[in-house]
């Protein structure tokens, strides 16, 4: 018999699906609503200008395909903590920080799941919005770690429950780990306010709870990349710990880079 008859075929992504789903479709009124991604009228792929012009820019300059560091291209890295953290960021300016080039989200919320199994020896616990991003719970859980779960969306009033997240953070055992969407949380959409994000803070702050902020989506939410940012340069400021795993795959249209 095979060595491998034993392996199941794993689940579809019911995401992906769709897009699947769409291509069989014969309808010509048909219109997919799968996967976020940038369409034209017509309802093919859409490359940004910006993009173009960087592509033709990296062409001209013929660069070889040597091998980069293991963290990454340094400047790739310097750029994107600066969006992040922002310019005039004090951790930012004093270096206080250490960025890893990874396979945009998914990769790099891996490489973080991994890296807390490893050395952060308090807690395996991480507690998720309900609901989160479909994927966050098999990358954490596929890393060893333990999912539990905390109040955000009410679906009666279809919009933050910021109270029974409120509730259920201030119970979380200290020095456990808490996911948090920095803007246009996914699926929901759904985002505090500067002055819940300010209360947030501040009872993460007094569990000594060390944060994971995914921000898949900056310059979405408000179509303001700094303020997009907003929650996490406060966290940074009243001096709570941080992760951070962003993505351009959205924002930059660079779905499959």
């Amino acid at each position: 018999s095979s060595w491998w008859s034993h392996v199941e075929m794993g689940p579809p992504d019911p995401i992906l699906g769709v897009t699947e789903a769409y291509k069989r479709d014969t309808n010509s009124k048909k219109m997919n609503l799968g996967v976020g991604a940038y369409r034209d009228d017509n309802g093919k792929p859409y490359v940004l200008n910006c993009v173009r012009k960087a592509e033709a820019m990296i062409a001209s300059k013929k660069m070889d395909k040597e091998y980069l560091p293991i963290g990454g291209l340094a400047d790739f890295t310097r750029a994107s903590a600066e969006l992040a953290l922002g310019e005039n960021s004090e951790a930012f300016k004093s270096g206080r920080y250490v960025t890893v080039q990874g396979i945009s989200g998914t990769g790099s919320l891996r490489i973080g799941a991994n890296f807390l199994q490893r050395f952060f020896k308090a807690s395996r616990d991480v507690y998720l919005p309900k609901p989160s991003w479909g994927n966050h719970t098999p990358i954490f859980r596929d890393a060893g770690m333990q999912l539990q779960a905390y109040r955000y969306y009410d679906p009666k009033t279809c919009s933050l429950d910021f109270s029974g997240a409120m509730d259920d953070i201030s119970k979380i055992p200290e020095k456990s780990i808490i996911l948090l969407h920095a803007c246009a949380h996914n699926p929901t959409g759904v985002d505090p306010r500067q002055e819940q994000w300010k209360e947030l803070a501040a009872t993460v702050k007094k569990r000594n709870l060390l944060v994971y902020f995914d921000m898949a989506y900056q310059g979405f939410a408000s179509g303001d990349i700094n303020r997009d940012a907003w929650a996490v340069r406060y966290f940074i400021e009243q001096g709570i710990n941080i992760v951070l795993s962003q993505s351009f795959a959205k924002n930059m249209g660079l779905y499959g880079e």
